[in-house]
Parts: structure tokens; sequence; C-alpha cells
């Protein structure tokens, strides 16, 4: 069956950080952009970053930029967030989808994952 399967969550400390993984099964994410996204507890889920599928180019949230890093392995069928230098409001539950267009938006055909929690905390 198709899925996506993000993993890599955990505790960690302000300032540690965490690598997520977004791993296809039953398709190739070759041709698929995929963007990461977090929702917390009583907030809306918001776009944290994506990565496109032809040249890899990449973007980020104002939040998030500079700490976070994403990458592809299309070998691995993997997309990966490198999270540095976390902050207790980086703590949510992280998604990851494909997502379309240079603004990196979910669709009603997208796939998406269940999600990793990543809790940041002292």
């Amino acid at each position: 069956q198709v899925q996506l399967a993000e993993s890599g969550g955990g505790l960690v400390q302000p300032g540690g950080s965490l690598r997520l993984s977004c791993t296809a099964s039953g398709f190739t994410l070759d041709y698929y952009a995929i963007g990461w996204f977090r929702q917390a507890p009583g907030k809306e889920r918001e776009g944290v970053s994506c990565i496109s599928s032809s040249r890899g180019s990449t973007s980020y949230a104002a939040s998030v930029k500079g700490r976070f890093t994403i990458s592809r392995d299309n070998a691995k069928n993997t997309v990966y967030l490198q999270m540095n230098s976390l902050k207790p409001e980086d703590t949510a539950v992280y998604y990851c989808a494909t997502v379309v267009g240079r603004l990196c938006v979910p669709t009603p055909r997208s796939h998406w994952g269940q999600g990793t929690q990543v809790t940041v905390s002292s």
C-alpha cells in the first residue's frame, strides 16, 4: 500500500538536535516534492520546510531558517529534516506530505505520514 512514515522524533533538551526521516512505501518518492509540517496542540498546522522533486530546491519557514535543513536521498526513498538548535516552541507533531507548487501546498491527493512527536523541554 502507498504510505509515508515519519520517524526520528523524541524528547530533546533546548539547543539539541534531531533528525526526522520521511520514508515512502509502495511508491517512488523521486517524482514528488515533499513538505514537512507541524502542529502543536491548540494551534493550526504550519509548513516547516519543503524540497522539490526536480533540482532539490528547498524552502523554510522563517521560524526555522538557519536551524533546520531538509534533504532527500532518492535511492533510499527518504526525505530528512535535520533540526538543530531546537527550541521549546518547536514542540509539535511533525508530518511529511507530498506537496505541489512553489508554495509547497498539499492537495486532496497528497500522501501523509502518521506524524512523529518532537518534544523540546528541559
